[in-house]
C-alpha cells in the first residue's frame, strides 16, 4: 500500500514538473523561431516565380528566380563573385577598423574623463546629425575618389555607433560596482578591466555590431556612386548593361555576407558575455 505524499513532496513535483516543462520550452524555442523564418521568404520566391511564369512582370525587368540562380552560380564557379566580395571586404574591415579605433578611443575618452566629455561630446552630437551625403560634396574636394574616399565614408559609418554606444556604455554603469571596487582597494587599472570593461560590455559590443553592420550598409553605396570593382560595382553595371539576372545575383551575395556577419559578432557576443560574467565573479 503506498503511502500518500506529504504537502512539501507534492510542492517538489510540481516544482521540478514545471522546471522540465520550461526547460523544454526552451529547447524547441530556437527551433521553433528557426522554422517561422521560413515561410515568409518561401512566399516571396514563390511570387517571383509565378509573376515570372504567367508573364506578369516582364523577364528583361525581374528574370526568373532559375536565371538568377544560374547566374549566381557561374559567376561563383568563373571566380568573378569572389574577386568583387575580396574587393568589398578588404573597403568594408579597413573602413571598420579605422572608424571603430577612433570610436574607441574617443567613446572611452569622454567615457572616463569628464573634461574629455565637456570637449567632445556636444560638437561630436552636432556633427553625428549630418548625414552620411552630407559628407560626400566636402571629402570629395578633399581626397578625390579614389580608394581613400571609400575608406573614409566607411569608417564614418562606424564611428558614430561606436563612440556613441561605448560613451554610454560607460557612463551607465552603476555607481555601486564603483564603490565595491574602492572598498576593494582596486586600482584604477582594476576598475576599468574587472568592474567598467565587463559592465560596459554589451553597449560596447552592440556598437561594435551595428557599426560594421552599417559599414557594409554604407560599401554598396559608396560602390555604386564611384567605383571600377566591388559588389556595388557589380550591381551598378548590372542596372546600366540591363543584365538584371547579374544586379540580384549581386544583391542576393550582399544580403547573405551581411547576414553571415551579423551571425558571427552576435556569436561573439554570447563568448564575450561568457567572460564577462567570469571577470565579475572572479
Amino acid at each position: 500500500m503506498t503511502t500518500p505524499l506529504s504537502l512539501n513532496e507534492t510542492q517538489a513535483r510540481a516544482v521540478s514538473a514545471g522546471s522540465a516543462s520550461v526547460h523544454g520550452r526552451r529547447e524547441w524555442r530556437p527551433v521553433f523561431s528557426m522554422l517561422l523564418a521560413w515561410p515568409v521568404p518561401f512566399v516571396l520566391l514563390a511570387l517571383w516565380w509565378l509573376g515570372t511564369e504567367q508573364n506578369w512582370i516582364s523577364a528583361q525587368t525581374l528574370p526568373p528566380p532559375a536565371q538568377v540562380f544560374d547566374t549566381l552560380l557561374t559567376m561563383l564557379h568563373t571566380g568573378e563573385a569572389w574577386r568583387h566580395l575580396a574587393v568589398s571586404l578588404q573597403r568594408v574591415f579597413g573602413g571598420f577598423a579605422l572608424g571603430a579605433g577612433v570610436g574607441l578611443f574617443i567613446g572611452f575618452g569622454m567615457g572616463l574623463s569628464n573634461i574629455i566629455r565637456e570637449l567632445l561630446y556636444p560638437a561630436f552630437r552636432m556633427l553625428a546629425c549630418v548625414p552620411l551625403l552630407g559628407w560626400l560634396p566636402l571629402l570629395m574636394l578633399l581626397l578625390g575618389i579614389d580608394e581613400t574616399l571609400k575608406v573614409v565614408l566607411i569608417a564614418k559609418a562606424a564611428l558614430i555607433p561606436v563612440t556613441l554606444n561605448t560613451y554610454q556604455g560607460l557612463r551607465n554603469v552603476p555607481s555601486s560596482y564603483l564603490d565595491l571596487a574602492r572598498v576593494y582597494r582596486f586600482g584604477y587599472g582594476q576598475r576599468l578591466w574587472r568592474v567598467l570593461l565587463p559592465a560596459a560590455l554589451p553597449a560596447i559590443w552592440s556598437g561594435l555590431r551595428y557599426g560594421l553592420t552599417h559599414c557594409w550598409l554604407v560599401l554598396v553605396l559608396v560602390e555604386l556612386l564611384a567605383s571600377s570593382e566591388g559588389l556595388g560595382y557589380l550591381m551598378s553595371n548590372g542596372q546600366q548593361l540591363m543584365q538584371m539576372d547579374v544586379l540580384l545575383a549581386a544583391v542576393i551575395i550582399v544580403g547573405a555576407v551581411g547576414f553571415t556577419l551579423d551571425k558571427l559578432l552576435e556569436a561573439g557576443e554570447r563568448h564575450l558575455l561568457r567572460w564577462r560574467q567570469q571577470a565579475f565573479a572572479s
